[in-house]
Parts: structure tokens; C-alpha cells; sequence
């Protein structure tokens, strides 16, 4: 193949699943070229994951598609539970709401559950309408230089070479990118061999105090029952040990009935297999997130439990912040070290985002090996469905943050606790300035500097400024009459003065983009 055939553009992303598409979405609002290439022929007919957090909601926001995942999603109030039982029919069953209006005051959205099978195909028609998007399409050679790297992708039998100067490796947990740079995956050994088995049934004679989001049950094989549509799809996630001779093949339709019929517990249920899925329970992290100019995004770089639904919103925060750096890049605007910042910054989160999922884990392991009652069970399993502390409350430190000297807020309990703040590194929090519009409406994908009303601040160069008449914004802020906090594109607070400190924007500025 000639040279002449060669297609350009500015980033190669692998992986068309949520991540992925992430990425295209995220480049294509700071208009930069990308192409994605997914080796499968179309999105996921499998659930993957179904938790859509309070910051991939807000997010989502900002791309203009919150009320259409709402839509495709479950109804909230309805499904926002967790139960434990022997069965979902058994006595002993338990069930335990969320309280919805805890978390009302800390975004303009909140968390939601919408499968990653419809997610996807949201997703997939907002990434189509300003990128190239490829499904079918394979990555089968890589080679890097100093000019970026070169792909071949094939199609329908057709090679194609693509010249990219940066790649986005999205090709999941078991990333043939990340194994051909030589990456380790840094965690303990596999957590359990594992098999999701979708299935169709009527679970309309449950009363609503059985029906919930999530249910462990202690039956025979045992383990989880999670609502797909809420309707007549669900997943049951159970395992196997292969010490024990077990296998992914003992997964029959026979047994994978009776399985389900046994969670379910009512002999002879009418249930119909939809599918099978096996797969491995990990909680592991890349030792590296890049090798220039590669850089791994979600489960290519993190792979968390299911317990805790971390590991698809980790990964769409990681193409979040990747997505701006590269642009300012390429665009000239920051220097290359400010790329070096995505490990520096992405990596914390990630081991944090797994280690929590960790004990999420340990928690269903007890309650399955009976070390817990239910009733110990449900309110564990109970406590650890609220996360805003993890989830809205963590922070970055790097050399793409400017800090304030001002102390990080050290709640009692960081997991559930969420404390708002625009201390430097933090998610600009939310702050209702005029009905329907909050702070983070106003922000991305330009560098936003809030100010109040009258204080005098002018533009910068790629900078917005938006000023604010509201008390209680300033208040929020930590800021005065003359101060004003610059936030990053991807909504972290970068610099904060409290005072008229214009000079020290354009300084601010040069910091957290690496300019000599």
C-alpha cells in the first residue's frame, strides 16, 4: 500500500464503547479530527453496566443528551434499591430504598440507571454526527515514531493505513494495546470467574417492596439479580470455581434456567434465556496510563468490580480529561508536558475508584458465604449504594493545577460524603444562578472564568468570562466581589483569587498549560 493511501487525522481512538465514544464526542467539541475504529459490527447487546453517576450525568448535561438518557433509563424513584433474600420470593428478603433527596442539592442532575446497551446507542448517533465513526473495523498493525503512530485497519477485507498523531487505546480490560507496550496490570488475582445470564420474565407478582434495582441472593448457584428495563429484563450474575471443576460450559440453558428460577424462587417460572456472558471479577490498574503517544482510557487502564457501577464512569472522566489536553496540544496552545498530567491526575482516581469497589466486593462475598445476616447485609449493601463522596468529590493535584494554600475538606466519611468546594483541583461545584441553569451550564469547552457581577475581570485569550450576581455563588466560590476562579474544560477548578488579581490569570494560564 502506497503512501498516497495513507488517511490523516489528529487521534486514533480503539474502542467504540462507552469510553470510546466518549473520546470522539469530547475531541469533536474541542473540534479536533478523530477516527474510531471498533472491531464488533455494531454497540453492545449486552448490559454491561448500568449506573450512570451523578458526574457522568453532569456530563451527558453538557453534550446536550441528559433528558434522552433519562428517557432510555428507568424511572429513578422506581429502581434506586437494593435488596438482599435467599430468594427474591423468600421470607427473609430485605429491601432498602436510596434516599433520592439527599444528593438534590449538589448537581443539576443526579445519579441514574440506564444500560449500557441503550447508552451506547446514544452515544454512538452523538459521536457519528461530528466524527468518524467505524464499527467492523479492526486495528491489526501499530507501529510508533516521531510523528505519532501509524495504524493499519481493516474492514470488509480492505486494509486501510491511518497516521494519527496521538491514540486513545479504549479497547477494554483485556487491551491488546496496553499488553503490546509491555503495561502491567498492578492488583490482586482474579476475584472469581464469573457468567451474567440475561433472561426475560415477568416479575409483576413481586409486590413493590421485593422489586429493586439489585438483589443478592442466597440461592443455589446464588448471586445477583439486576433490572435491565425494570419490565421484563433482567441479569443474573453468578459464578463458577474451576478449582472445583467448574466451567463457563456448565452454563446449559438447563442450568441457567434452574439457576434463575432458584434466585427467583418459584419452581417452574416462565423465564426465557436471552444470553450468556462469562467473565473475570477483577480490581487492577495499569502501572502506566500512557506511552507517548499512546494513552489508555477505561477498563484499557482501571478495571473495577461491577459492585458500586464505578468502572464505566471512571472511564468516560478519563476520555473527560484527556480529550481537552490533547486539543490544547495539537492546537498549539499548551506545551506537551501538560499531556503527562492525564497519569498524573487520572491514575489516583483510578486506583481509589478501584479500591472502593474492592470493598464493595468483600461485602457481597460475606454476605454470600453467610458470615453476614440479612439484616447486616442490607444495611451494608444499603450504605455503600451512596457515593457522591467518591463520585463528585474527588480532586486532582498536578502540575495543571494552580493551588490556593486553602486545606482539601476531610469529611468524616469521603466515600458518601460529598463537601463542595472550588479549592483548586476540584469539580467546580453546582450553584443554581438563574431557574433551570446552574454554574456547570455555563462552563467547557473553553477555559471559564467566574466572576461576580462588576468586578472588572476582561477576557484572556481562549478564556470566557462569565459573571455571576448571586450571593450565594460567591459564598460557594470562596471568593469576594473582585475574585474569580478560573475552570478548566473539563470542569476542575484550576486557579482561584479572592482577589482583583489580573495579572495572575495570564500566570495561571501558563502553569496549567505548560508554557515556557
Amino acid at each position: 500500500m502506497d503512501e498516497a493511501r495513507v488517511e490523516n487525522v489528529e487521534i486514533l481512538i480503539v474502542g467504540g464503547g462507552p469510553v470510546g465514544l466518549a473520546a470522539s464526542i469530547e475531541l469533536s467539541r474541542h473540534e479536533i479530527s478523530s477516527l474510531l475504529v471498533e472491531k464488533h459490527p455494531d454497540t453492545s447487546l449486552f448490559p454491561k453496566a448500568r449506573l450512570v453517576s451523578t458526574r457522568t450525568m453532569e456530563i451527558l448535561r453538557s453534550w446536550g443528551i441528559q433528558d434522552e438518557v433519562e428517557r432510555a433509563g428507568m424511572p429513578r424513584e422506581d429502581v434506586l434499591a437494593v435488596g438482599v433474600g435467599t430468594s427474591l420470593s423468600a421470607g427473609d428478603y430485605l429491601r432498602k430504598a436510596a434516599a433520592i433527596a439527599e444528593d438534590a442539592a449538589q448537581s443539576p442532575t443526579y445519579t441514574y440507571l440506564c444500560s449500557q446497551d441503550v447508552l451506547e446507542v446514544i452515544l454512538r448517533r452523538v459521536a457519528e454526527s461530528a466524527a468518524d465513526v467505524r464499527f467492523g473495523t479492526t486495528m491489526t498493525d501499530l507501529r510508533i515514531d516521531r510523528d505519532g503512530v501509524l495504524a493499519t485497519v481493516v474492514a470488509g477485507g480492505v486494509a486501510t493505513r491511518v497516521r494519527a498523531r496521538y491514540l486513545i487505546a479504549a479497547d477494554g480490560g483485556r487491551s491488546a494495546i496496553r499488553e503490546r507496550l509491555g503495561i502491567a496490570m498492578e492488583g490482586p488475582p482474579p476475584l472469581g470467574h464469573m457468567v451474567s445470564i440475561m433472561f426475560d420474565a415477568d416479575f409483576d407478582f413481586l409486590p413493590p417492596g421485593r422489586r429493586a434495582a439489585l438483589s443478592f441472593v442466597r440461592s443455589t448457584p446464588g448471586g445477583a439479580i439486576e433490572a435491565v428495563d425494570n419490565r421484563r429484563r433482567w441479569i443474573m450474575q453468578t459464578g463458577y470455581d474451576p478449582a472445583r471443576g467448574g466451567s463457563a460450559d456448565d452454563f446449559t440453558e438447563e442450568y441457567c434456567l434452574a439457576a434463575v428460577r432458584s434466585a427467583i424462587g418459584i419452581p417452574g417460572h416462565p423465564v426465557d434465556i436471552v444470553g450468556v456472558m462469562p467473565w473475570l471479577q477483577q480490581a487492577a490498574v495499569a502501572a502506566e496510563f500512557a506511552k507517548n503517544p499512546v494513552y489508555l482510557a477505561g477498563d484499557a487502564a482501571h478495571v473495577a468490580t461491577p459492585q458500586g457501577g464505578f468502572g464505566m464512569n471512571c472511564g468516560i472522566q478519563d476520555a473527560h480529561n484527556l480529550a481537552w489536553k490533547l486539543a490544547a496540544v495539537l492546537r498549539g496552545e499548551a506545551g506537551p508536558r501538560l499531556l503527562d498530567t492525564y497519569a498524573e491526575e487520572r491514575r489516583p482516581i483510578a486506583v481509589r475508584t478501584v479500591d472502593e469497589s474492592l470493598v464493595n466486593a468483600m461485602i457481597t462475598f460475606k454476605m454470600m458465604a453467610g458470615r453476614l445476616s440479612m439484616h447486616e447485609a442490607i444495611e451494608q449493601q444499603a450504605g455503600r449504594r451512596g457515593s457522591e463522596g467518591l463520585v463528585l468529590g474527588f480532586h486532582y493535584d498536578s502540575a495543571a493545577v494552580v493551588p490556593d494554600g486553602t486545606p482539601e475538606p476531610m469529611p468524616a466519611d469521603p466515600y458518601r460524603t460529598y463537601v463542595p468546594t472550588a479549592r483548586p483541583g476540584h469539580r467546580a461545584p453546582h450553584v443554581w444562578v438563574s431557574p433551570g441553569v446552574s454554574t456547570l451550564d455555563l462552563l467547557g469547552p473553553a477555559f471559564t472564568l467566574l466572576t461576580a457581577a462588576g468586578s472588572g475581570w476582561a477576557p484572556a485569550p481562549g478564556v470566557k468570562v462569565v459573571e455571576i450576581d448571586s450571593a450565594e455563588w460567591a459564598e460557594a466560590y470562596g471568593v469576594g466581589p473582585e475574585g474569580a476562579v478560573l475552570v478548566r474544560p473539563d470542569g476542575h477548578v484550576g486557579w482561584r483569587t479572592r482577589s482583583g488579581d489580573h495579572a495572575g490569570l495570564e500566570k495561571a494560564l501558563d502553569v496549567i498549560l505548560a508554557r515556557e
